[in-house]
């Protein structure tokens, strides 16, 4: 059986009622080579989530989390790495310039694009696991000009299937401050993270 592909967002949509997640600032885990202007919220198109309407003056950025050190470090640190015999070797002065940052603020209403609450609205894992951005970023504005008006969506990892991830969207700015910027290698779960994900100084 052939696997269906992944359906563009219809005019109907905007008429479903979204499965909404509250998730508070602290549950969401980001790296970045960053310790300030965090979360920052890009516009460069690039990315899964991006608004896809790059000559629009209202184009809003995104900003993109894990709900744990092991999946936001699958998901940037890994995310274009290839293993060789199931290890990654990572430089050294890699390692050193990335941050574990940790958030505060107010509860975030997301709406929720996994399990049943994905099937319920036609769609399956190719939203998060396509390789290719156009469907996913013209989701992504749907999901933004939604009239729940929310902000961000819950979706599965790509680099870590098991995992959840988070796109805000810059709209979310207000809720949400930076609490922490920890080193990744002070980290008190860096050893455990690189063990399972077979990540080696190089």
């Amino acid at each position: 059986m052939t696997a269906a592909p992944l359906r563009a967002p219809s005019a109907s949509f905007f008429s479903q009622k979204l499965h909404l997640k509250r998730m508070h600032p602290s549950m969401l885990v980001r790296v970045s080579g960053h310790n300030t202007g965090e979360p920052y919220f890009g516009r460069s198109g690039a990315n899964r989530f991006d608004d896809p309407d790059s000559g629009s003056p209202t184009r809003f950025g995104t900003c993109y989390f894990g709900d744990g050190l092991l999946v936001a470090v699958a998901e940037t640190l890994l995310h274009e790495e290839r293993p060789t015999n199931g290890a990654y070797y990572i430089a050294s002065d890699r390692l050193d310039a990335l941050f574990v940052l940790s958030f505060s603020g107010s509860p975030l209403i997301l709406a929720d694009f996994t399990g049943a609450a994905l099937k319920r609205l036609g769609l399956h894992a190719g939203l998060s696991g396509t390789a290719s951005y156009k469907k996913t970023q013209r989701w992504s504005k749907a999901i933004h000009d939604h009239p729940a008006h929310v902000d961000g969506l819950v979706y599965m990892s790509r680099h870590l299937n098991t995992g959840r991830a988070f796109v805000l969207f810059d709209r979310a700015k207000p809720k949400i401050h930076l609490d922490a910027a920890l080193p990744l290698l002070l980290h008190p779960e860096v050893r455990r993270v690189a063990i399972q994900l077979g990540i080696k100084s190089a």
